[in-house]
């Protein structure tokens, strides 16, 4: 059967050492070019406000703006992730930040892999080859992002306790993992939060669960596991 797992958008399950489990919503291209273009409006004005001091102290403007060019470019990044929670103003600006593929913040290590190996990113062109590897990679990573074992997640707020919508409790079909059933339990606590296009549509990619149902009655039939799964619980 697909991997439930696989199907609910962009949500990756992570446990803990501590046996934590972390619910990490992976940011994409488009959310990822907006931030980084943001980013690069922040560093262009704090070069032009190094040339602006340099002119009016008389200090040789060259070296400074080159010093600082150095500085913007690859300190930024570094400083803004390791020291506010793995956001650069430009993600968050648009609610989204980095963090090590197991939810740890990054530190200085992983911070410097990433942002160093933008110049790998960026070849041959327009960060030709980072665009390629997000797109291809199921986590959106970028080069930088796998040699420092990072991923861009949205910084979601805390989450509210959800409810498995009431249903009669139907019991499985076929065996399930541990991982698969806690798959089945979060798309009946998140169905209600989806479109109905979107709920309908990942009910109806688990025909070996559904028995082909469609539409709403593939929901139904999901949730009415995911209540035997649950005890019977509302």
């Amino acid at each position: 059967m697909p991997d439930p797992r696989a199907a609910l958008d962009t949500q990756r399950l992570v446990a803990t050492p501590e046996g934590i489990e972390l619910q990490l919503r992976l940011a994409g291209p488009v959310v990822r070019a907006a931030a980084w273009a943001i980013d690069l409006l922040v560093r262009l004005a704090l070069i032009l406000a190094f040339a602006g001091v340099a002119g009016a102290l008389g200090i040789l403007r060259g070296p400074l703006l080159t010093l600082a060019f150095f500085l913007v470019e690859w300190l930024y990044p570094c400083v803004w992730e390791v020291y506010f929670a793995g956001a650069t103003p430009g993600k968050r600006a648009l609610g989204v930040r980095v963090v090590h593929d197991d939810g740890r913040p990054v530190g200085w290590t992983a911070s410097l892999t990433r942002n160093l190996l933008r110049a790998a990113d960026f070849f041959p062109v327009l960060y030709g080859a980072g665009l390629a590897s997000i797109l291809i990679s199921r986590d959106f990573k970028r080069l930088g992002d796998f040699a420092a074992s990072t991923v861009v997640v949205y910084d979601e707020p805390p989450r509210r306790a959800r409810r498995i919508p009431a249903a009669s409790a139907r019991p499985l079909p076929v065996s399930l993992s541990p991982a698969e059933q806690r798959a089945l339990l979060d798309f009946a606590e998140r169905a209600a939060s989806l479109t109905d296009e979107r709920a309908q549509e990942l009910a109806q990619s688990l025909p070996s669960l559904t028995g082909g149902a469609q539409g709403a009655e593939a929901i139904r039939v999901l949730t009415g596991y995911a209540n035997d799964l649950a005890g019977g619980r509302a």
